[in-house]
């Protein structure tokens, strides 16, 4: 059997990375797109840069600082140290805090966008009906917002599922717990098992591809409309 037993672990393991992470990516990027959106502050323009550095950052420059500041002795890992989480390197909680900050700007960027697209207009209108601003963002912002996280949503899942440099430096390689796909693939182009890597970059490639033609098919249709 080409695809093996530890193939299909990793498989599992970076779809549950995958699922967890986009479930907290919505939850954390959803107000902070909506923040940097409606914001007058002069700090806006600080976030955004500080939003979109994974964009440009090289992933082992990110694992590397995530693991110095997860370490014993960095600022993240005495906190986890003194509320008895012990430290996050190697282990599935750090690699999904890892995946979420490293698709962070996957998930915000879309949702800026689908919030800018509102306008003032649909929110001065739900004023008028004496909506509050909870009111407003639930009932008329998230609703116009859905092509947005949509895209949000298939973007932060698939860029999950296809990282590798920051999940290697924090997660490290231990089977079961932190093996994911991209370094399942990894492994096996190192033993030179071409076959087995094949069936996993593959496997990959179509994925990525089906995710791309149905995001653009999405955004396309909504266009037309």
């Amino acid at each position: 059997m080409i695809v093996s037993e530890a193939d299909l672990d990793a498989l599992l393991l970076t779809l549950k990375v995958a699922g967890i992470s986009t479930g907290l990516l919505l939850l954390i990027g959803t107000p902070v797109a909506w923040w940097l959106v409606r914001t007058p502050s002069r700090w806006k323009s600080l976030v955004n840069a500080v939003v979109a550095l994974p964009l440009v950052l090289p992933p082992t420059v990110l694992g590397f600082y995530l693991l110095v500041a997860m370490s014993p002795t960095g600022m993240v890992g005495r906190v986890t140290t003194a509320l008895g989480l012990g430290t996050l390197p190697f282990t599935f909680p750090g690699l999904v805090v890892a995946s979420v900050l490293y698709s962070f700007p996957f998930v915000v960027q879309p949702l800026q966008t689908a919030f800018a697209a509102i306008g003032e207009r649909p929110l001065e209108v739900a004023a008028t009906l004496r909506a509050n601003a909870l009111d407003s963002f639930f009932s008329v912002a998230v609703p116009l917002a859905r092509p947005g996280f949509i895209a949000a949503t298939v973007l932060g899942f698939a860029h999950t599922v296809g990282e590798f440099g920051v999940v290697l430096m924090v997660g490290g390689n231990i089977p079961g717990q932190t093996r994911v796909l991209s370094v399942q693939i990894y492994n096996h182009v190192e033993a030179l098992e071409y076959a087995q890597a094949h069936w996993l970059a593959g496997g990959l490639l179509v994925f990525s591809f089906a995710v791309l033609l149905c995001l653009y098919g999405f955004n396309a249709g909504t266009v037309k409309k």
